[in-house]
């Protein structure tokens, strides 16, 4: 008889693993800045002193995020946010010292997820399927413990889903990612609604008939991972609802134009919620804690909807003018200063380090008369909302340049952080506000729950790990702006 009670453990710990069962650690990493993501000392607030730089280093942080899986020491790791360009180097610690001799890399995009896995506990069942920012694998678990006869291992599959929803005004795209790929399919209950199923958490299904398990609707699921969104996001809402439809607002926009079902017969339980405990006061433990700057940057008539029509407030516009003026050293009508190539320059090289690199640089290169050549554009730009937006390839980067002659207006100056506003870089308005000398007074954490685990009703969370810092990451003593979740998993 499998226990059903779940142990609720407080980080640091270890996580059990049963003899007959998997435990999954899932990590929002911060995109390691070994070679690209030079921009993550502005995830620190307030800016680091010379003295402290180093902590945002990617051999500090890398230190921290070692020590912290090592600890964990889970069978199967699904990381978000890896950089293909130093996947191997940056996380050989992985395989070379942490015994983690599985590992599949998402296969495209800056922004990648990867998950790891120790071939001693679990073997890769089939190849790897790879979907729009989720990556899907399926195992079968090894009996490493010859100690425990009667518990023996099952034959069965487990499929691990790890998710790396897109961020920012994005609702339907997330909601595709989770679902993925639409088609028709006709099960049980749901024939009256000839629901339309995603190859998402679809694919876990499909995969399940393909390999010809005995009941593919009640396969053993773990869906986890950064889904850039909590209790107001229709992918979350698809999960534990068991469907999202037309009627569904995120943003003030649908996130779907037809009814989308899960191909189960039942919505995916959140692990953290199980046996809820009374430290939870219902409220579980956030997994995002930064800074809250939307109610210092927003105008305060505008925070509800800061990604639909973002507006500055009164205090913020104030502040950019002063700095403008701080700049600004061209005349215009004999009145006042405005900001010319050398002032720009200035400018950029105080927020960005140099000039040539962050978007800022790119946006105010347009506005000061930059004409992009169409043959130069790479892609959508489906990363900027998160952080660096890169829409160009590293070779052709150079090639924008600050027009000799060229104007930066006061309204394109604000225009240039609207862009960044838009978005969602609060941290980095922040960080340059700081660093030129307009800090906000920033007193209050923004906390929510971006990064969930879930399972199918095959499953049962035996044990949940749960992580906790009150203090706006990332930290000296934290490396990411996520927190994990970890949990083990018994079958039913």
């Amino acid at each position: 008889m499998v226990a059903t009670t779940c142990q609720h453990l407080i980080a640091p710990s270890t996580l059990p693993s049963p003899v007959t069962g998997l435990s999954v650690l899932s990590y929002n990493v911060l995109l390691p800045n070994s070679q690209d993501g030079w921009w993550t000392y502005k995830m620190y607030l307030p800016p680091l002193s010379a003295e402290d730089e180093y902590i945002s280093s990617w051999e500090y942080r890398r230190s921290l995020i070692k020590d912290r899986v090592g600890r964990v020491d889970a069978d199967i790791v699904c990381l978000q946010e890896v950089s293909p360009l130093t996947f191997e180097d940056d996380f050989e610690f992985m395989t070379e010292h942490l015994g983690y001799d599985g590992v599949e890399l998402f296969h495209k995009g800056r922004f990648r997820p990867a998950t790891f896995w120790k071939k001693s506990r679990v073997e890769l069942v089939g190849p790897a399927q790879h979907k729009d920012r989720t990556l899907l694998t399926t195992f079968r678990l090894l009996d490493t413990d010859t100690t425990r006869p009667n518990e023996s291992v099952s034959s069965e599959n487990w499929h691990v889903l790890n998710c790396h929803l897109q961020a920012g005004k994005q609702g339907g795209r997330r909601v595709r990612q989770i679902v993925e790929g639409q088609f028709l399919f006709t099960y049980g209950t749901r024939q009256k609604h000839n629901a339309c199923f995603a190859l998402g958490v679809s694919a876990a299904y499909k995969l399940a008939k393909k390999l010809k398990e005995k009941d593919p609707a009640n396969l053993n699921l773990i869906v986890c991972g950064d889904f850039n969104g909590g209790e107001e996001s229709g992918a979350v809402h698809y999960l534990e609802k068991g469907s999202v439809g037309p009627d569904f607002i995120e943003d003030g926009e649908s996130v779907s134009s037809k009814e989308k079902c899960l191909p189960l017969p039942s919505p995916l339980m959140d692990v953290v919620l199980t046996d809820e405990v009374e430290w939870m006061n219902g409220c579980p433990p956030p997994t995002l804690v930064v800074p809250e700057l939307i109610s210092l940057i927003i105008d305060q008539g505008k925070i509800e909807t800061c990604y639909i029509n973002p507006q500055f407030s009164a205090d913020t516009l104030d502040r950019f003018q002063r700095i403008y003026e701080r700049f600004a050293s061209v005349p215009s009508d004999g009145k006042s200063m405005q900001m010319g190539k050398l002032d720009v320059e200035r400018w950029l090289t105080a927020i960005n380090g140099r000039v040539g690199r962050g978007s800022e640089f790119r946006s105010a290169a347009k506005s000061m008369g930059w004409v992009e050549p169409s043959s130069e554009l790479e892609g959508s730009g489906r990363e900027s909302n998160k952080r660096e937006s890169t829409t160009y390839k590293s070779t052709e980067r150079s090639r924008i340049k600050i027009p000799e002659e060229g104007i930066l207006s006061l309204e394109d100056f604000v225009g240039v952080y609207l862009e960044e506003l838009r978005q969602g870089k609060f941290w980095g308005i922040a960080w340059d506000l700081a660093t030129l000398g307009e800090p906000l007074p920033v007193e209050n954490v923004f906390t929510e729950r971006y990064d969930r685990m879930y399972c199918s009703k095959s499953l049962f969370p035996a044990a949940v790990l749960h992580f906790h810092c009150k203090n706006p990451c990332p930290n000296k003593s934290e490396p990411s702006d996520h927190l994990p979740i970890a949990a083990s998993f018994t079958r039913l």
